[in-house]
């Protein structure tokens, strides 16, 4: 069964699919088999970040069926042989707006495919669409820039992606179902209150949920000293989300990018002694470790009795404060894999290339 990257932003323009496109070559060439799929809906262009103008089969001919299996809407990228394509849609209005039957379709179908890691390039913004995709990864991956714009789009993002993670449990339970699904919540404790007040252990549940949901940071375009915070970006998620954030790496700005954009190549292929791709390679191996992690994560589980889930508690802050732009953060290692499972605060730090942040 492949591990899913899902990687996202909360706001468009900040080299997602770039680095996206990085990732998956840099996870190939290091032995796995990686497909590289395109979920961007309506704004698909990872096919011509790896030379495929006019790709042979995309995402639309599965979604119309006229290809039955996802794998075989997949094709060959010439530059490394380990490494495949499933190009995106949106060339019409239907498959830009995808109806949920479609949607819930080809959510199930990532699962066989061929393939060791799926890198999901998906497209900016908090629509359903978007949030539902980057849920559905093993690893959840956001990526900004330093402007404050592109930083609170990310904690938009992010506090969106838990609340929808959280109402995605309560869900699945008849007696919340039309409760929860025609409100809206500005905030995880509006739904767990609203929740918790007639199932406490539907409250437990979804607590169990988002507290294994740590999603992993990537500062793009950094340059000088103009740098987020991430210690206080990781404040305001705990105190506004519940959840956690993880720096993964910084990839400085560099005109590299731009240049192998143009020669249709990713940047690792097209300059590899670059900064950019210094920058890359060190956030491929760090996503190489989560990898591993997961993969050990899930024969453990294989063989361990389920836990009683644990309750998490939620500040009741009503909104953010202003997010503040400070000094370079080191990247560092997630306290725990990501996938689902009760999480302590007692979890060791794990070393990334040798360090222990």
């Amino acid at each position: 069964m492949a591990t899913l990257i899902s990687v996202a932003s909360g706001k468009g323009g900040v080299g997602k699919s770039v680095v996206s496109t990085n990732l998956a070559l840099a996870l190939a060439k290091g032995g796995r088999r990686v497909v590289l799929a395109d979920l961007d809906v309506g704004g698909a262009d990872a096919h011509i970040m790896v030379g495929q103008l006019n790709p042979s089969v995309t995402l639309t001919d599965f979604l119309n069926k006229r290809v039955e299996r996802l794998n075989d809407a997949t094709t060959p990228v010439t530059f490394h042989q380990n490494l495949r394509l499933l190009a995106g849609t949106g060339d019409t209005l239907a498959t830009a707006n995808m109806a949920y039957a479609r949607k819930k379709r080809l959510m199930k179908h990532f699962r066989n495919l061929e393939a060791d890691v799926v890198v999901i390039d998906i497209g900016a913004g908090t629509s359903y669409h978007a949030l539902d995709f980057f849920l559905m990864g093993d690893i959840h991956v956001a990526i900004a820039t330093p402007e404050p714009t592109s930083v609170l789009d990310l904690y938009r993002f992010i506090k969106l992606s838990a609340i929808r993670r959280v109402v995605a449990c309560f869900l699945a339970r008849s007696p919340l179902s039309d409760l929860l699904s025609n409100r809206d919540f500005l905030s995880v404790e509006d739904v767990m209150e609203v929740a918790g007040a007639t199932d406490v252990e539907g409250r437990e549940i979804a607590a169990r949920a988002l507290q294994s949901f740590r999603p992993g940071l990537i500062i793009n375009r950094s340059a000088g000293r103009s740098q987020v915070n991430v210690l206080y970006l990781r404040k305001l998620l705990r105190e506004y989300v519940g959840g956690d954030l993880t720096l993964l790496g910084e990839i400085p700005e560099d005109p590299a990018v731009s240049q192998s954009v143009r020669s249709f190549l990713p940047v690792i292929e097209a300059v590899p002694d670059s900064s950019a791709t210094k920058g890359l390679l060190a956030v491929s191996r760090a996503i190489e470790q989560l990898l591993t992690e997961c993969a050990d994560q899930r024969n453990e589980e294989t063989d361990r009795p389920e836990e009683r889930p644990t309750a998490v508690v939620f500040s009741k802050a009503e909104g953010p404060p202003s997010l503040p732009v400070s000094a370079p953060a080191k990247p560092e290692v997630p306290t725990a894999p990501y996938l689902s499972r009760p999480n302590s605060a007692g979890d060791p730090v794990k070393p990334v290339d040798g360090t222990i942040v």
